[in-house]
């Protein structure tokens, strides 16, 4: 347990058929920061680990730009993110990507995301295009993408953002105190002029998700903006009164049927989702860090806000490492690996 200083690099996955088991680490687990995590290999597991980037104390707008996981290519698929917290991103937190104007077979896929707490992406930092806090990005054509049962709190926009071609599922997440845009459909046309594709409509299943609104959300915000296909059930969206907001603003084409749906998967009612998510989400839930106690406490108190450096809230972490003797068993690792994580979860 402890910290792994990346010294402003990042660390690339590119060998196939790989677990990241934080779990067997004793507390407080292992955190990354001063850099981020890019996987562009197909079968990886990442569980209960925290990656904070943070600005490296580097000026604003100097180009400094890590994201805090990012999967990208066409071999990056069969990937899943579960039980993790991403704070301090300067692009975003987590994200799916590839060569994004090339085809379906070019980018991400099968890609899910679940259980994380995905927060305070920094606003005013070092990326060179200047403010730019962001939750999750799925980009044009990534398919098959599941972001379920995550907390998204204190970025500005794209909590998440599904881009042109995408398919997926948005569900049982808890959205609360973003900036502008919460879940976001749509694409940039001008960013398709020297492709051989049109760009088309995103096409996902909304599905229980919940919204509160917090003192940096835009007062005529919806919680789901732009232009897409989408399939809604269940949603609820409050302002900070408690009153129910919009759901859908812009060109959002509701579908009657489900476009995707993972096999024997059923969604949380969403008036279960709250008290899931303060009590699942995150890198270990049952022995959370300061940082991620802080978040989960501010939303409670629906306190906190979006910002621009980790300086703001305390800086990095310091934790001094520790150790654990494992006894490794010949057999049934996942058996073995799944009792490490229920002693945290």
């Amino acid at each position: 347990g402890g910290i792994i200083d990346l010294n402003k690099s990042n660390l690339e996955i590119t060998e196939p058929f790989l677990t990241i088991a934080g779990q067997t680490a004793p507390s407080p687990g292992i955190t990354i920061i001063q850099g981020g995590i890019g996987i562009r290999t197909h079968d990886v597991i990442i569980k209960h680990i925290r990656v904070r980037p943070g600005d490296a104390e580097q000026s604003r707008k100097s180009g400094w730009e890590p994201d805090g996981l990012a999967t990208s290519g066409e071999n990056a698929y069969n990937v899943i993110i579960d039980h993790c917290s991403f704070t301090w991103a300067v692009d975003e937190n987590l994200s799916a990507s590839g060569t994004r104007t090339e085809g379906p077979d070019s980018t991400s896929h099968k890609i899910t995301f679940s259980n994380n707490i995905i927060a305070e992406g920094l606003d005013n930092s070092s990326h060179q295009k200047g403010p730019h806090s962001k939750g999750t990005l799925i980009h044009d054509f990534c398919r098959d993408i599941a972001i379920v049962g995550n907390l998204y709190s204190h970025n500005a926009q794209r909590n998440p953002y599904f881009k042109a071609y995408t398919t997926g599922v948005i569900v049982n997440n808890l959205i609360y105190n973003l900036g502008n845009v919460a879940i976001q459909l749509g694409y940039v046309k001008s960013e398709w002029e020297n492709s051989m594709y049109e760009p088309k409509n995103c096409k996902v299943s909304i599905v229980g998700n919940v919204l509160f609104k917090g003192q940096d959300s835009r007062e005529d915000l919806a919680m789901i903006a732009r232009r897409g296909d989408a399939f809604l059930s269940g949603n609820a969206a409050f302002d900070q009164d408690g009153k129910f907001i919009k759901l859908t603003k812009g060109e959002i084409n509701i579908l009657p049927d489900m476009p995707t749906w993972p096999e024997d998967f059923q969604a949380l009612p969403s008036v279960k989702v709250e008290h899931y998510v303060v009590s699942h989400a995150g890198a270990r839930p049952n022995d959370r860090d300061k940082i991620d106690k802080r978040i989960i406490q501010d939303f409670l108190d629906r306190k906190g806000q979006i910002i621009d450096s980790q300086e703001e809230i305390g800086g990095y972490p310091n934790y001094k490492k520790t150790y654990r003797k494992l006894e490794i068993p010949e057999n049934d690792i996942e058996e073995w690996l799944s009792e490490l994580a229920a002693e945290i979860e």
